[in-house]
């Protein structure tokens, strides 16, 4: 598993609550630009439509050595491939509660797919991020220390 970009911002802004494993429909120039790690998740989301589900606002760079023909729009809207059971699920969990669903991770699995995995997310309050980044820097503190004084 090649792990192209990982969403740093996600695990401060979001409590995780469950994480899902999606295939993504992309062009080719777009896979070529993914292995070069030339992709962003400012503000990705994903988001439900008539019983599919999309992936909004990934910025994937324009591929360097395509003719502006054949590359893609970096921001278009992106299918995500889940099965149509989980995809209900993930509809009632999204009207039962404030939850929301984030792209954390998009990596390429041993048979070379491009995979997205997602999240069933709640949103943090600013004090809540400012106690995750304590206990984080406190965690980090605590491996150093353990580190030089064996």
């Amino acid at each position: 598993m090649k792990v192209v970009a990982v969403n740093k911002k996600a695990k401060t802004d979001y409590e995780m609550l469950e994480t899902f494993e999606a295939g993504i429909v992309l062009k080719g120039t777009e896979v070529k630009s993914l292995r070069e790690g030339r992709v962003s998740f400012k503000d990705a989301y994903c988001k439900i439509k008539d019983g599919e589900l999309w992936l909004l606002n990934l910025h994937i760079a324009p591929y360097d050595h395509a003719s502006k023909v054949f590359n893609h729009d970096p921001e278009r809207p992106r299918k995500l491939l889940l099965h149509k059971r989980e995809i209900k699920r993930l509809i009632g969990k999204l009207q039962e509660r404030g939850l929301t669903l984030i792209p954390t991770k998009i990596y390429f699995n041993n048979r070379g797919f491009a995979k997205v995995e997602i999240a069933l997310a709640r949103g943090r309050r600013k004090y809540d991020k400012r106690e995750v980044i304590k206990k984080r820097e406190m965690e980090r503190r605590m491996k150093e220390y353990m580190k030089y004084n064996r």
